[in-house]
């Protein structure tokens, strides 16, 4: 029997649609029902790819006597952390000050009956395990405290908000300053893995955007650290794990040092940002295989992850409940793969050695498809064995997709597109319909709106980062085409962020029914606010200087934290860098200015753009001033060649 999540349109919500947990979606029938019968509230979040949210429904929200518990005592919401990015950052610093760690998914939070917080944890096993108490008994026990003890609870929830809005009265300012590109770089080598690549240890996440800036500290400082850094990291999650060498993509972070053995679900974010920076590798080292990677990266994205030019959030990690089924091989599956394909058996044991296919597996008895050098794979019969295997995946049950579309991850998607494009035009020619896809299905009578389904009437509006990432996507669009549009609605958007979300230096993530400030960190991608620098910093290059105060401003508020530890926050120390150094913006009338486009991402300045205009020949500006006019675009290189790098 299906419980109150019918008909809601989140694919995360569906999976919980027929569980016999009465569950309700985040809303005024939950809240009325709580306050009528008294009582509490278990908030469950997660998303759709999440593995331990699917073990966690199997175990618990299956289960009828957990139900039979929960529907009695609670009244149960489900949200979709990806659908609103509010409610979920919001509990997370719950978690976070309750716990005095960092959250995950699941996320558990108890409530009473007026939506304050007094108990929270992420995932619950069924009975005691891991040095925890079972859910039920948990359950339980809540239930009962909150009949006897209700005021005891009332009382730390409210302590617990006051703790979770603390009044900043003053800002501990920092001089901006360009000592943060070595203690950067310092922080970087210090954390750095030499073996594997990346950074920390195990569970090991991409970190994209350390190693763009990395990319863009090796233009500025010639620290051939800083490069080989990034390269080490990109060819080493490359080799396969990680990096799904059969039909490309890359899978959230791997539970090893290695890059080995992922968690498999694929994200649209991920693979956005990996591919963006492959291409900015591939133009500062000119080596293809940099290329390569994320042109197999956009092309399995485009073919298997999106529809009608829009992406999907997010592809899952399990398949029947099996983590890592889909993408894993037995030994003798893979032989009679090769077999079939009229690989000669003369070179299985060669073969099965280079794609590290054993008998005993490397991952629970199987075995994930790996090479040792990818930049230069010379292993015989190489491309039959990946399509015969690939073959064999055709036979398998794709893990389930999430066909969500997030504006925000859609327009990171879209912005490495439009790199892209500038190598090869095919890219181009999708960037633009899927721009267009994007503002015809999420920018409603100029009003913005953050998912939907395809083919369904979005509902909840913009957050910072939409608003912030589309515009970076629609800056990126200028400089492909020069198409003034994408500039004007850029600005338009930009304006509307300012209004509604900042404040003095300080901006909101969210507002309404849950205000939440934007933080400077970059998590699983990009801090918001730091990309909305960005694109405050790039219009007041190309369409008014005004736009640099609130760029200024944001950074001084913030200054002492990313001068303090600016490898937490890489993007947001980009910014005071970019800041600091200041854009070089070429200016050249269209149709001249056309021809160079190609060349744009090859330039050894990390923070160039272009900007039509009505001069004659090319002149090179900075935010403030034009400096150099030349009849011939080469000269300006020269000119730059010669100051800059």
């Amino acid at each position: 029997m299906a419980n109150h999540l019918k008909n809601e349109h989140s694919p995360y919500l569906q999976q919980h649609a027929n569980n016999p947990v009465n569950w309700y979606p985040w809303g005024e029938e939950a809240f009325q029902k709580a306050r009528k019968e008294h009582k509490p509230i278990f908030l469950s979040i997660g998303y759709s790819s999440c593995h331990w949210c699917h073990v966690m429904e199997q175990e618990s929200f299956e289960n009828l006597e957990t139900a039979k518990v929960l529907n009695a005592h609670f009244v149960s919401i489900k949200v979709d952390k990806e659908e609103r990015p509010d409610i979920d950052k919001h509990f997370q610093e719950v978690y976070q000050l309750m716990n005095s760690r960092p959250g995950g998914w699941p996320t558990s939070i108890f409530l009473t009956e007026d939506l304050k917080p007094f108990y929270s944890a992420t995932y619950i096993p069924p009975a005691p395990r891991y040095g925890m108490m079972g859910f039920n008994s948990l359950l339980e026990i809540i239930a009962e405290k909150y009949q006897s003890e209700k005021e005891l609870l009332m009382q730390k929830a409210e302590e617990i908000l006051h703790f979770l809005d603390p009044k900043r009265d003053k800002i501990q300012a920092t001089r901006l300053d360009e000592s943060i590109i070595q203690r950067f770089l310092d922080q970087a080598k210090q954390l750095f893995d030499h073996q594997n690549g990346g950074f920390n240890q195990a569970p090991k996440f991409p970190q994209a955007s350390i190693l763009d800036l990395l990319l863009d500290l090796h233009l500025l400082t010639k620290d051939t650290q800083a490069l080989s850094m990034c390269t080490k990291s990109l060819v080493s999650m490359a080799k396969g794990g990680l990096y799904d060498r059969i039909e490309s993509g890359f899978c959230r972070y791997s539970t090893d040092n290695e890059w080995l053995i992922p968690h498999f679900e694929k994200m649209t974010y991920d693979n956005a940002l990996l591919s963006e920076v492959y291409l900015k590798a591939y133009h500062a080292t000119g080596e293809p295989f940099y290329k390569n990677i994320a042109f197999d990266t956009l092309d399995f994205m485009s073919e298997k992850m999106s529809r009608d030019g829009l992406f999907f959030s997010a592809s899952d990690a399990d398949t029947d409940h099996e983590e890592g089924k889909y993408f894993v091989y037995t030994y003798e599956k893979a032989l009679k793969s090769f077999e079939k394909a009229g690989i000669p058996s003369n070179i299985y044991e060669k073969l099965t050695a280079a794609l590290h296919i054993t008998k005993e597996g490397n991952f629970e008895g199987k075995n994930i498809i790996r090479v040792d050098n990818p930049t230069n794979i010379e292993i015989p019969y190489y491309e039959d064995a990946i399509k015969a295997l690939k073959a064999r995946r055709k036979k398998r049950t794709y893990p389930f997709i999430d066909k969500k579309v997030i504006v925000s991850w859609n327009a990171m998607m879209l912005t490495t597109l439009f790199k892209a494009g500038r190598i090869e035009k095919r890219y181009l020619d999708t960037a633009v319909k899927s721009l267009d896809k994007l503002l015809e299905t999420m920018y409603i009578h100029s009003r913005l709106f953050h998912s939907t389904l395809i083919g369904k009437e979005p509902k909840i509006h913009a957050f910072l980062e939409d608003y912030a990432f589309l515009c970076e996507t629609l800056i990126e669009a200028y400089e492909s085409t020069l198409d003034e549009t994408y500039l004007v609605i850029a600005t338009k958007l930009a304006n509307n962020a300012i209004e509604k979300y900042y404040a003095h230096g300080r901006w909101k993530f969210s507002r309404g029914e849950f205000e939440t400030y934007a933080d400077i960190y970059d998590s699983s991608y990009p801090s918001a606010m730091a990309t909305m620098v960005s694109v405050l910093q790039s219009l007041s290059s190309l369409v008014d200087t005004v736009y640099k105060k609130f760029v200024f401003k944001t950074l001084e508020f913030n200054s002492y934290d990313v001068m303090r530890q600016p490898i937490s926050s890489p993007k947001m120390s980009k910014m005071v860098i970019r800041y600091l150094k200041d854009d070089l913006i070429i200016k050249a009338n269209e149709a001249d200015l056309q021809k160079q486009i190609r060349f744009l991402d090859s330039i050894k300045y990390p923070f160039i753009l272009f900007r039509n205009d009505t001069t004659q020949g090319f002149m090179l500006c900075n935010s403030n001033s034009c400096f150099v006019h030349e009849k011939e675009f080469e000269n300006i290189l020269e000119y730059l060649k010669e100051k800059y790098f």
